[in-house]
Parts: structure tokens; C-alpha cells; sequence
């Protein structure tokens, strides 16, 4: 085995050749696989979105793990007009002299998703335009998420509804301040055992001081 057989894989952010990406920002170390799309978007470091999903005009935080099949800014229609359809937004699709909607299109992007960090996003899961989930959440497989998430909230249904919490709501506090997702990480990987533990008061004694 030579040197460079031993050397340490340096991670890097991936993106499959078959994803589609529309003025978008990505961290460092993150992963989108095969089929995606995604626009008008943040994604934070170490972050990563299964297959064939989609994101659009969203704030996605650090080490969030986003699962296949799940669309994130799924956009509305125009229902307080007397037609939904998109002839009202994008005309010029069926006349080439009409001109297209901008400011219909400028409040879409204006009605962002925001993701908080360390937030889990299982199979299939639709969150609907200007909700915000707070850090620590997890939206179950299957859910679609209409209103807001608090942080560290479980929640799953149509609609969403909170199911119970991942840890006591002093415990919750505790690992904001920490914010160990800020962390240079090479300091996080140098305490990889306390990240390993179940033992959640423990890390917040070690580490909420």
C-alpha cells in the first residue's frame, strides 16, 4: 500500500450529474443525489438531500439529513384569482406577445422555507412555502408541513401535527446554546465519542457551561 492509498479521504460537497441547480448556494460538505432540483436556495454545511427531491426558495441549515422524495417550497397557485392556472402567471407559454407575471413570481421568492439545523426530513416529505422549522425537528415520513415547527419537535400527519418532543424542553435550550453545529469540525470529529452517546444530559453537562 502506497502513500496515497493511506492517505485520508478529504470530504468535499458532491453533487450528481443529474441534479439540476438554479442560483443556489451550498456549504461545505454537502450531498445531493441523483435527480434533484433545486433553485433559488441556501444549503448549510454538511447538509444532504436524498434522491429526486425538490427545493425551491429555501434556507436549509448545517448537518441536515433530508431524505428521497421530498419537496421542500412546494409552490402555490394564484387561487383569489378567477383561474389558477398558470395562463394568469405565465401567459407568454401560450401567447408569444403577452408578458410574463414578475410580481406573482417576485412573492414566491419572497415566501421562503426556513430549515434550521440538524433537522431531519424523512421520506416524502412536503413543506409547504414560508414555514419555518425550527433546529432539531424531525418531520416524519409521509407528513405535510403547513404551519411552523418548533425546535427539536417531532411531528407527522396530513397536516403535520406535533407528536411529542426529542428531549425535555430545558434540555432543548441547552443545545442551542451549545450550537454545536458552529463548531470548526475538526472539533466536533476530536469529540466524536460524546456525539456517539445516548446519554444527552451528560453532553449538555459537558458542554453547556
Amino acid at each position: 500500500m502506497n502513500d496515497a492509498t493511506r492517505a485520508p479521504k478529504i470530504a468535499r460537497t458532491i453533487v450528481d450529474e443529474t441534479t439540476s441547480i438554479r442560483e443556489t448556494s451550498l456549504g461545505a460538505c454537502c450531498e445531493i443525489l441523483a435527480r434533484c432540483s433545486i433553485e433559488y436556495a441556501s444549503i448549510g454545511d454538511y447538509s444532504y438531500i436524498g434522491h429526486d427531491s425538490i427545493v425551491a426558495d429555501a434556507e436549509i441549515g448545517k448537518f441536515c439529513a433530508i431524505a428521497a422524495h421530498v419537496r421542500i417550497g412546494a409552490p402555490n397557485h394564484p387561487i383569489e384569482r378567477p383561474s389558477l392556472h398558470r395562463f394568469t402567471y405565465c401567459p407568454e407559454y401560450y401567447d408569444a406577445g403577452a408578458k410574463r407575471d414578475h410580481a406573482f413570481f417576485l412573492r414566491r421568492r419572497e415566501d421562503r422555507v426556513h430549515i434550521g439545523h440538524d433537522v431531519w426530513i424523512g421520506h416524502g416529505v412536503i413543506v409547504l412555502p414560508g414555514v419555518r422549522v425550527g433546529t432539531g425537528a424531525v418531520l416524519a415520513a409521509g407528513a405535510v408541513v403547513t404551519r411552523d415547527v418548533a425546535p427539536y419537535a417531532v411531528v407527522a400527519g396530513v397536516p403535520a401535527r406535533r407528536i411529542r418532543e426529542r428531549f425535555p424542553p430545558d434540555i432543548a435550550e441547552r443545545l442551542q446554546r451549545i450550537a454545536w453545529w458552529d463548531w470548526p469540525f475538526s472539533r466536533i470529529m476530536e469529540h466524536i465519542r460524546d456525539f456517539q452517546s445516548d446519554d444527552i444530559g451528560r453532553f449538555c453537562e459537558t458542554w453547556d457551561r
